[in-house]
């Protein structure tokens, strides 16, 4: 008596049965593959013979990544209805002023009290040029950096974490797969290579933990508007690409993303206390469920 085989699932079968770790596979699978040019070139492993900034090299997979992968899973599994409610969160911008003070301020306040605490006090004046450039950064960061992730991160991942967890556990799940995600880029002048040391990964692992919470509590408040998730991510990248070297020199080395991680962590357990765990999430409770769904 023979066995029928039972035929091998198809990959949209596949996606349809396990949405979120089919997404994460895809954001990162996907990611790394369009960064590998970048990380065997000049600028980073020195393999290819090519040179390439951090801006092309790092964009493509960006944008392939996480923004992609939420578009595709969420087309296989939920077709127009799910793209259509996907869209919404990113075309949410109406909700009150506060909210987007604490973006675009409270964000940045919370690292200058970070940079005053690890300076011991030491501060300096930015200079005309970086307050110049600031809005102007803010503004490309947001159509790139903060376009490519969040919609994959906060719009697509996060409320389905939530349904099945609750918004903590949610939280704890996905800040080290958004850290894991970036982990080819220390290999790159992204990351500082060669001269940056493991602690700076270390370090931005415990970041990505700690303003995660933050993330998830700014997300919820505003009714899951993305894009005042976006505008808190890029305040980040901003402040510390422009801003934090000028005003604070003498945190030097891997210094500042130590600083950052432990601000982050200070700002994230202080969210979770106060908000008592629920982090802004006004629906009821997920329960311990199955990531795969």
């Amino acid at each position: 008596m023979t066995r029928r085989l039972r035929p091998r699932p198809r990959p949209h079968e596949i996606i349809r049965r396990h949405p979120l770790p089919a997404f994460f596979v895809l954001a990162n699978l996907l990611s790394w593959i369009a960064w590998t040019p970048y990380v065997l070139s000049e600028t980073a492993l020195g393999v290819l013979p090519v040179t390439l900034n951090s801006i092309v090299g790092v964009l493509p997979g960006a944008y392939l990544g996480p923004i992609f992968s939420a578009f595709l899973v969420t087309a296989v599994t939920e077709g127009r209805a799910g793209i259509r409610s996907w869209v919404r969160r990113l075309l949410r911008w109406r909700v009150p002023g506060r909210w987007y003070a604490v973006a675009l301020l409270g964000v940045p306040g919370g690292m200058l009290l970070t940079g005053l605490a690890f300076s011991g006090g030491e501060i300096h004046a930015p200079s005309l040029m970086a307050l110049s450039m600031y809005v102007p950064l803010l503004l490309f960061q947001f159509v790139t950096t903060g376009l490519a992730e969040e919609p994959g991160w906060r719009d697509f991942a996060l409320p389905r974490l939530q349904d099945r967890f609750s918004p903590l556990v949610a939280s704890m799940i996905l800040g080290p797969i958004w850290a894991l995600w970036h982990f080819p880029l220390f290999f790159t002048e992204w990351g500082g290579y060669p001269d940056a040391s493991w602690t700076r990964a270390t370090s931005f692992l415990l970041f990505c933990l700690g303003f995660n919470l933050v993330m998830t509590w700014i997300f919820n408040r505003t009714g899951q508007s993305l894009p005042l998730a976006i505008l808190a991510h890029v305040s980040v990248n901003t402040f510390a690409s422009l801003m934090w070297d000028e005003m604070f020199p003498g945190i030097d080395g891997d210094g500042w993303m130590y600083a950052l991680a432990v601000g982050a962590l200070v700002a994230g357990a202080a969210v979770a206390v106060l908000t008592r765990g629920r982090l802004g999430y006004r629906g009821p409770l997920g329960y311990p469920g199955r990531l795969g769904r």
